[in-house]
């Protein structure tokens, strides 16, 4: 029995071809991974920027302003903003300064129905002015205007005005929705990942030098 041997361009050729559909087949695979939670809030200067420690540590000053935003983010860089336009001057125009006690305005987002878990609608975004003792933490204040809060055994914060119903802080796969959704988000990158372009670089630099080689040994 005669074998007869794979020519070599042939054999590269085949295995690039492989390559490219493991990188393909890896590309549609993956998904980034984020999480469904209540992101908090400073607006400084007229932007809102991520807070850098939590709403029951965190003591306002009279005249603050501070928002929560419910959304799927991959982390905070990712993180949707509360939206609308908002500031203590027009929350607390009508809540008057005591003594003894300070205003915090508050912006509460519950965000989109792309974002809401399965069932539920999330009310519309509102705003409130919360006046507390002077030595109140944010959540105090939070929890002054916008009850049931719900809280999880790590004090994490799932839910302000009772929602969400249930869940808190779970993993899904994160999505980037439409711009009228997310107008803060970063836009969703479309063209064609490294990984791919190398498969495919691979692939006809190697078929260039299977037909070469060909070419080679029938001249």
């Amino acid at each position: 029995m005669i074998r007869r041997r794979t020519p070599a361009p042939v054999l590269a050729l085949t295995l690039a071809l492989a390559l490219l559909l493991l990188v393909l087949g890896g590309a549609g695979q993956a998904r980034a991974v984020g999480y469904r939670y209540w992101s908090f809030w400073d607006l400084t200067g007229g932007k809102w920027t991520y807070a850098t420690q939590g709403p029951s540590t965190a003591r306002p000053s009279d005249g603050d302003a501070e928002g929560f935003r419910f959304a799927v983010s991959e982390d905070s860089q990712d993180a949707s903003k509360p939206r609308g336009a908002a500031d203590f001057a027009s929350i607390c125009a009508k809540t008057p300064a005591q003594q003894g006690k300070k205003r915090v305005a508050l912006v509460i987002d519950f965000g989109t129905t792309a974002d809401a878990p399965s069932g539920e609608t999330p009310p519309a975004p509102r705003t409130v002015c919360a006046r507390v003792p002077s030595d109140a933490t944010t959540a105090d204040a939070l929890a002054s205007v916008a009850k049931p809060l719900r809280y999880d055994t790590n004090a994490l914060l799932c839910a302000i005005a009772g929602y969400p119903r249930t869940g808190c802080g779970e993993q899904v796969s994160a999505r980037k929705p439409t711009a009228s959704a997310r107008p803060q988000a970063k836009p969703a990158h479309h063209g064609p990942s490294v990984g791919l372009l190398a498969g495919v670089a691979a692939v006809a630099l190697l078929g260039t030098a299977a037909i070469w080689q060909a070419r080679r040994r029938r001249g």
